[in-house]
Parts: structure tokens; sequence; C-alpha cells
């Protein structure tokens, strides 16, 4: 099995850290995202979507972090608190997995954007009232994680690590 990454990017360091933690088996393929590797004749092959991870397991090829967690989950047996069994845990392990993508994911990466990237890559000053905005979204994202996923628990789906604590830790890190 293969995994297609670029440890820059959180998705990808949250299959990397699933892959390891669970001692499951894979050659790490590195792929810069910054250099565009992503756009080679070779990895289209592998991910016509062009977006890291990617896995290739034999013949079957799959993108997207939630969907390559979810399978190593599975194929490979992990403990049952990565993925529980039970309805209802899980139901909020999915619900958090759901809402990620567009608001902690989205708002974290427009910061990492806005402070990092385009004042550093392209020398362009980041109006102030537009970093303000971003971080007001991003707030409100964490102050959801707090209030809304975690409550009064010690991880999102109860009392043990899931899914859904990992996706969350590799993006509120990269702020």
């Amino acid at each position: 099995m293969e995994l297609y990454l670029d440890l820059f990017s959180q998705p990808c360091r949250s299959v990397y850290m699933f892959a390891k933690k669970n001692n499951i088996p894979f050659e790490f393929k590195q792929l810069s995202l910054l250099d565009g590797e992503q756009y080679g004749e070779e990895f289209g092959k592998i991910s016509l979507i062009r977006k890291v991870p990617a896995l290739r397991d034999g013949d079957f090829c799959l993108a997207e972090s939630i969907a390559i967690l979810l399978y190593l989950a599975e194929k490979f047996k992990t403990p049952d608190f990565w993925y529980p069994d039970d309805l209802q845990q899980r139901a909020r392990i999915n619900e958090y997995l759901s809402w990620q993508h567009m608001a902690i994911r989205m708002h974290g990466s427009k910061i990492f954007w806005l402070r990092l990237l385009i004042p550093k890559v392209l020398g362009v000053d980041v109006p102030q009232d537009k970093l303000d905005a971003a971080l007001e979204d991003l707030n409100s994202s964490l102050k959801l994680i707090e209030e809304k996923f975690i409550q009064d628990r010690p991880f999102i789906a109860g009392e043990h690590v899931s899914l859904a604590d990992l996706v969350a830790i590799v993006e509120v890190m990269q702020i």
C-alpha cells in the first residue's frame, strides 16, 4: 500500500499519524504541493482530483483524507476507539468530520495564507481588516469545537481519542 503525502498538509499529517500509530504498513510517497508535483502525469493516475493525501492499495486508489482514514480503520481493524461500533459515538465522529472541512479547516487555512504565505511568498501585505475578519471566523469555529463538539467530555466522541480528535488536532496545530 502506498500513501502519497505532503506533510506540510494537515490532512496528510492526520493520515500519516494514524497509519504510524496503528502500525499500518505503507510505502511513504513524498509529494510536494509547493512544487506542483500533484499535477504530474504519474500522480494523475493515482488521483484524478490531484490532491493529497492519496492512497493506492493494489489497483484500488482513493483520495480525500477522511475517506482514507475510514478505509484504513476498517481494513486494518484498528482499535475501536478510533471509529467505534457504537452508533451514537460514530455519529458524533461523523458529525465533526462532516463539519470540520468547511469550518476549522477553511478558517485555519485562510489564516495560514493571510499571515504567512501571502506576505512571505508573494511579498504582499494583507490589509488588517481582512486578517481581523478571518480571525473572527476562526475564533467562532474554535468556540464551536469547545462548546458543541467537546462540551464537558475529554474528547469529541466521549472518553477516548477518535479519528475526529486526530483531524481536529492537526488543524489546530497548523494555526
